[in-house]
C-alpha cells in the first residue's frame, strides 16, 4: 500500500486541536440551520435563492466567495458557489463539497422534527436531505471553528448546482483555481461512517431510427417501420446485469403517429452503467452495431449519439483521504465502513480534474421520494465528522 506508510509515519505525529475533535456541535442552531434551508426552494437550475443564501453565510464565516457562469452556460438562474478560507500554512487545504439543488417535488417543502428525533417532510415533498443535510452539516462545522476561534487547515468548498442532473454543475465547473488535491463530498446516503470509494461511468444512450411513412392499409410495402426495426434491435441485445460491473437498460421508446401509418420515425433512450469506462463504451458500440443490423435489414437508417454523464472512478483505499476519514470515525466512535455506489455525484467530476476524493453518507435516507428523511443524532454525527476533518493536521502522503 503505497500511501499508508507514509499516512501512518505522520499520524503518529498528528496532534488535532485542543478541544477540536469531540467538542459537540450546537444542535440546536444546526437544526434551526436545516430547517431554514429546507425552506428554500432550489430545484435545478433554479437555485438562485439557495445560492445568495449561501454566499452571505459564507463570508459571515470569513471566506473569500466567488460564483462561476454555470448558470449561463445551463440555462439556470445560479451559478456554482467556490469559497476559500486562510488556515494553517503548514497544511495542505482540503475541498469540501455538496450540491444544492433538490428533486422534484420539491415546491414549498417544509420540515417537521418528530418527538422520535426523526425530520421529515410536512407535504407532498421531498425533504431535500439530498444534499441540504451535507450543506447544514459545512455550515454547522464552520460555524464552531469560528465560535471557538479553532485552528484548521486551509479550506474549500464547492456549493454546485445542477447535480441531479447528471452533475452538469460540476462538470463545467473550472477547477484551474482549486489549491486542494483531496475531496470530501457529503452526497451519499447510509449511515454517518460509511463512505463510497468507487463510481461508475454512466452514458446515455439517444437513438433515433429512421424509416418511411407509408399507409398500413392501402401501401404497407411501401413504407419502412421504423419501430420493427428498433424493436427487433431491442430483442436481440442483453438487458440488464451484463456482468458484475455492468448494466444496460433501455427505458424510453416513442414513434409513430397514427395506427393506420407506418412509423418512419422511433427514438430510444437507454443508458449503461460500469465501473469501467473502457467497457461501457465498448457495450455502447455493440449497442449500436445491433441498431445498424436491424435497420439495414429493413431499409432504415439510424442515428445514435452517446452522452457521457459520469465518468467511472476508483479511490484507492489506502489514500490519505480515505485514511484521514477513518481516523476521524474512529476518533469520534463511529463505524467506519468504505463500499462501492453505482451512483454518479460530483466526486466523479472533480476525479477527472486531477482531485482525488471519496463520498460520504450524509445523514439522508429514501432520497428521491417524498418518504426521504434525515435524524437529529445522524445530522450531529456528521456535522462531527465534517468539523474533524477541517482541523485535522494529517496531509497526503
Amino acid at each position: 500500500m503505497p500511501y499508508k506508510k507514509a499516512f501512518n509515519a505522520q499520524i503518529k505525529l498528528c496532534t488535532y486541536v485542543k478541544g477540536g475533535i469531540g467538542m459537540t456541535v450546537d444542535k440546536e442552531r444546526l437544526i434551526e440551520e436545516f430547517i431554514k434551508l429546507v425552506s428554500i426552494d432550489s430545484p435545478s437550475l433554479l437555485e438562485r435563492e439557495m445560492g445568495d443564501y449561501l454566499k452571505d453565510k459564507l463570508k459571515g464565516l470569513g471566506f473569500v466567495v466567488t460564483e462561476d457562469g454555470a448558470g449561463s452556460k445551463l440555462g439556470g438562474n445560479c451559478g456554482n458557489i467556490y469559497g476559500f478560507l486562510e488556515g494553517k500554512k503548514e497544511l495542505e487545504p482540503l475541498l469540501f463539497c455538496v450540491h444544492m439543488d433538490t428533486v422534484e417535488p420539491s415546491r414549498g417543502k417544509q420540515a417537521v422534527v418528530g418527538d422520535d428525533g426523526v425530520i421529515r417532510s410536512k407535504a407532498d415533498t421531498v425533504l431535500g436531505a439530498d444534499d441540504l443535510a451535507g450543506v447544514a452539516a459545512i455550515l454547522e462545522a464552520l460555524s464552531v471553528i469560528k465560535e471557538k476561534e479553532l485552528e484548521h487547515r486551509p479550506i474549500e468548498v464547492l456549493f454546485t448546482v445542477a447535480e441531479e442532473i447528471y452533475c452538469k454543475g460540476a462538470k463545467v465547473f473550472d477547477y484551474s483555481n482549486i489549491k486542494s488535491t483531496e475531496a470530501y463530498v457529503l452526497d451519499l446516503t447510509g449511515a454517518v461512517g460509511a463512505a463510497a470509494y468507487q463510481a461508475p461511468s454512466i452514458l446515455s444512450l439517444v437513438i433515433e431510427v429512421n424509416g418511411k411513412a407509408s399507409h398500413a392499409g392501402f401501401a404497407p410495402h411501401k413504407g419502412i417501420h421504423a419501430i420493427q426495426a428498433a424493436a427487433d434491435a431491442i430483442t436481440k441485445l442483453k438487458l440488464g446485469q451484463i456482468d458484475e460491473n455492468t448494466t444496460l437498460n433501455i427505458g424510453v421508446i416513442q414513434g409513430g403517429l397514427a395506427t393506420n401509418i407506418i412509423p418512419e420515425l422511433c427514438a430510444v433512450g437507454g443508458e449503461i452503467r460500469s465501473y469501467s469506462h473502457k467497457t461501457a463504451m465498448e457495450l455502447s458500440e455493440e449497442v449500436k452495431k445491433q441498431f445498424e443490423r436491424s435497420a439495414e435489414a429493413i431499409g432504415a437508417t439510424v442515428k445514435f449519439e452517446v452522452i457521457t454523464n459520469c465518468q467511472a472512478y476508483e479511490t484507492p483505499k489506502d489514500h490519505p483521504v480515505v485514511l484521514r476519514f477513518k481516523e476521524v470515525c474512529d476518533l469520534l466512535n463511529l463505524p467506519f465502513s468504505l463500499q462501492q455506489t453505482f451512483g454518479g455525484s460530483d466526486n466523479n467530476a472533480m476525479f477527472e480534474h486531477g482531485i482525488t476524493g471519496i463520498v460520504l453518507a450524509c445523514a439522508m435516507n429514501q432520497c428521491h421520494s417524498c418518504e426521504e428523511y434525515t435524524t437529529v443524532d445522524e445530522l450531529v454525527r456528521i456535522a462531527e465528522v465534517t468539523k474533524a476533518l477541517m482541523v485535522s493536521e494529517v496531509n497526503a502522503g
